[in-house]
C-alpha cells in the first residue's frame, strides 16, 4: 500500500513528529495508534506499548487486531472480517471525523502501514502515517509515556465492509501469471526474493512473474524520499502497466 500510495492511487499522508506533537497541543482531535509488531515475537509490540509510547496512543496488535489468523489458507496475517475490524476500531474510539496517526518502531514497513491500509479499505479517510516512526518522535525530543490514557469507546464504525477492488487474492493473481512482468511487485529484500535465504515462509523464491522493489528503497535514513522519485521509479518498475492494475506483495 506504500508502494501504491506513491503511484498516486491513494494517498499515504504522511505527518512528520512536531505536526503531530502540535496538533494534540492544540486540542485537535486526534486518535493515535502504536502499531509496533515483531515478527519473531506476537508478544513484543504490546510489550514494548506498556513500557512507552506516545501520550494518548492506543496499541494496534498486529496479530490480534490487523489480522485474524483463524482464517486458514489466507496467509500469514489474514485480513480480519470487516465488521470485527469496524467494532475494533470503534473501540478504539476512531469515528469517521477523527484525524488518525499510525506509528510503529521506525519506518512504516511493520505494521503502520498495514493499519492505515485497513482504515482506507473502510473508507477513513483522515489517517496519516508518522513519518520516521517513533525513531523520529525521539529524535525531536518528545514526550512518551507509560500511562493508560486512552480515549473513550465509540460504537462500531459505521462502514462494515471493505473497499474489495483494493485487495487481490491468490486465485485474481494466479489468473494472471501469464502477462509480462511489471504487474506485481514485490517489497521484500532481494535476498529472499532470489530464494537466498528464507527466514519465515516454507518455501523460498517468489511468485512467478513478479519484480522485486524491495521496500528499504523508498527511504532515506528512516523516511520516506519525496513522492516525484518515488513515482518515476516505481512507474518504471511496472514496466508500462498503468498504477491501477498493478498488485503488491510481501
Amino acid at each position: 500500500d506504500v508502494l501504491a500510495a506513491a503511484l498516486g492511487n491513494h494517498a499515504l499522508n504522511l505527518m512528520d513528529a512536531r505536526a503531530i506533537s502540535a496538533l494534540a497541543a492544540a486540542g485537535q482531535d486526534l486518535r493515535l495508534l502504536d502499531a509496533r509488531a515483531t515478527l519473531s515475537d506476537p508478544s513484543a509490540g504490546r510489550a514494548a506499548f506498556d513500557v512507552s509510547h506516545i501520550p494518548r496512543a492506543v496499541h494496534a496488535d498486529l496479530d490480534l487486531q490487523l489480522s485474524d489468523h483463524a482464517r486458514r489458507g489466507h496467509g500469514r496475517h489474514p485480513l480480519p472480517d470487516a465488521a470485527a475490524f469496524a467494532r475494533t476500531v470503534g473501540g478504539w474510539g476512531i469515528g469517521p471525523a477523527h484525524q488518525v496517526v499510525v506509528y510503529d518502531a521506525g519506518d512504516g514497513s511493520m505494521a503502520a502501514a498495514r493499519a492505515w491500509w485497513l482504515l482506507t479499505l473502510l473508507g477513513h479517510q483522515r489517517v496519516a502515517v508518522l513519518d520516521g516512526g517513533l525513531a523520529a518522535w525521539r529524535a525531536a525530543g518528545l514526550p512518551e509515556t507509560a500511562a493508560t490514557d486512552r480515549p473513550p469507546p465509540l460504537p462500531p464504525y459505521p462502514c462494515s465492509t471493505y473497499a474489495a477492488a483494493r485487495i487481490a487474492t491468490a486465485v485474481q493473481v494466479q489468473a494472471r501469471l501469464g502477462q509480462a512482468p511489471g504487474w506485481l511487485l514485490d517489497a521484500r529484500g532481494a535476498e529472499r526474493f532470489a530464494g537466498q535465504v528464507e527466514p519465515i515462509d516454507p518455501v523460498a523464491g517468489h511468485v512467478p512473474s513478479a519484480v522485486n522493489r524491495p521496500f528499504p528503497l523508498n527511504l532515506h535514513d528512516g523516511r520516506f524520499r519525496p513522492a516525484a522519485e518515488l513515482r518515476a521509479e516505481l512507474l518504471d518498475a511496472l514496466r508500462g502497466h498503468p498504477p491501477s492494475e498493478a498488485v503488491l506483495m510481501c
